[in-house]
C-alpha cells in the first residue's frame, strides 16, 4: 500500500511501487484527463505537476510520488466552476482534438506559477516536450497568454474586493 496525495486528497493505493504515476491516475483514480501517449516521456499528453514541476507521469513511478503533492488538469477546476487556465482554453477555442490539451495545460500551469507575464518565447519553450498534430499551436499561445492576464487581474485584485462587489 502507498500513498499518494493527489488534488489535495489523500489516497491509499494497492498498486506496486514501481507502477507509473499514469496508470494509477487513470486506472485506480478514475482521474483520466492525462492520457497515454508514448509511454516514454516523450510526446508531453501524460503530464502532471509534482510538488508544482511538470512531469512525464508515464515514467514516473509511484514510489517517487510519495509525500509529494501531485495535480492533475481536474485539481485545476471543474467543469462548472473551470479554473483561469481552463477557461481560457475554452475562450480561445484552443483544443481540437484534446488529446494532448491536457499536458500542455499543465506544464503551462507549472509556466504560469512562476511568472504570469511569459513572453511568447518562454511559451513555446515551456510546450517543446509537447507533440501536436492538430494545429492549434497559435491558439494555445494567446489561451496562456489569456490565462496570465486574467491571473494578473485577480492577484491584483485586493483582498475581499470581488467579494464586496457581489455583496452589493
Amino acid at each position: 500500500m502507498i500513498e499518494l496525495k493527489v488534488n489535495g486528497r489523500t489516497y491509499t493505493v494497492s498498486a506496486d511501487r514501481d507502477t507509473p504515476l499514469l496508470y494509477v491516475l487513470r486506472g485506480e483514480l478514475q482521474l483520466n484527463a492525462a492520457k497515454y501517449g508514448c509511454g516514454l516521456g516523450q510526446c508531453g499528453s501524460c503530464t502532471v505537476l509534482v510538488n508544482g514541476e511538470a512531469v512525464f507521469s508515464c515514467v514516473v513511478p509511484i514510489l517517487l510520488v510519495e509525500n509529494k503533492e501531485v495535480t492533475t488538469l481536474e485539481g485545476l477546476g471543474t467543469e462548472d466552476a473551470p479554473g483561469p487556465l481552463q477557461r481560457a482554453f475554452i475562450e480561445e477555442q484552443a483544443a481540437q482534438c484534446g488529446y494532448c490539451i491536457p499536458g500542455m495545460m499543465m506544464r503551462a500551469h507549472a509556466l504560469l506559477r512562476k511568472t504570469l507575464t511569459p513572453s511568447d518565447a518562454e511559451i513555446r519553450r515551456q510546450l517543446e516536450g509537447h507533440l501536436c498534430r492538430c494545429g492549434t499551436h497559435m491558439r494555445v499561445l494567446r489561451a496562456i497568454q489569456r490565462a496570465a492576464t486574467a491571473m494578473r487581474s485577480a492577484a491584483a485584485e485586493p483582498q475581499g474586493a470581488a467579494t464586496r462587489e457581489t455583496e452589493l
